[in-house]
């Protein structure tokens, strides 16, 4: 059955012409247009990649720091103990911890963060709740950058709260990131999806046959899709 979209929802899609590939920054302005929620809505880049998901090797999983952040308040998780656990404080996490919130997550259900980090030296343990934090991708990872060194903890909040995203492909060979809200300025909202886009091309597996970037799509939460021209996506350059 089809999907009928609301009045609002018809009213924005009359901006879009569905027939034509965008240049970015005409889009970029065609969100804040289209975008009719009475809350902020969060700006998304959807990208259909060519690569072949069903080979390990051509799945990608990596991070990238937006250099205007989300506009989302992250708060951050950080499986430590000692000296770490107490960088981790002074850092700023949320929750610091070792044995007490793995059993708070464990008899608890407590998914009250956004993102968790450990040490490696917690990872033994960590890995008890694996089969909880897995499913809701909060397990720490060394590609999703989670799993770092007492020294570099510090760091990794700091990143994580001023608008490092993790990105990974679906078992389609698609992307979606969020990459801001509609509050954003035009240039900020730019600035993010160009910093996107060279972590996306940066990221292309060396098994990647053809086509990398087959379709770029900008939208926001609940509004049109605006279809992007590839190549000029690929050579967006954010602002010094």
């Amino acid at each position: 059955m089809a999907k009928e979209h609301g009045k609002k929802f018809l009213e924005a899609s009359k901006k879009v012409d569905r027939t034509k590939l965008y240049p970015p920054q005409d889009a970029v302005k065609l969100i804040k247009e289209t975008s009719f929620t009475n809350f902020d809505a969060t700006v998304e880049v959807h990208l259909r990649l060519g690569i072949d998901p069903r080979h390990a090797d051509q799945n990608i999983r990596t991070t990238v720091a937006l250099p205007h952040g989300t506009g989302k308040t992250v708060r951050v998780l950080v499986f430590a103990q000692g000296e770490a656990a107490q960088a981790a404080r002074e850092a700023g996490a949320d929750y610091v911890g070792a044995d007490d919130l793995i059993g708070r997550i464990d008899k608890e259900n407590f998914f009250d963060f956004d993102i968790a980090i450990a040490t490696p030296d917690m990872m033994g343990k960590v890995g008890r709740v694996g089969r909880k934090l897995g499913p809701r991708g909060l397990m720490p990872n060394p590609k999703s950058g989670t799993i770092v060194q007492p020294d570099d903890l510090p760091r990794t909040i700091r990143e994580v709260r001023g608008g490092r995203v993790e990105f990974r492909n679906d078992k389609t060979g698609l992307l979606h990131v969020a990459v801001g809200k509609v509050s954003f300025s035009e240039q900020q909202i730019f600035d993010n999806i160009a910093t996107l886009m060279e972590a996306v091309k940066a990221a292309k597996p060396s098994g990647a046959k053809g086509t990398y970037i087959k379709s770029v799509t900008f939208t926001s939460t609940m509004g049109p899709g605006i279809r992007i021209d590839p190549a000029a996506a690929q050579v967006m350059s954010a602002s010094a």
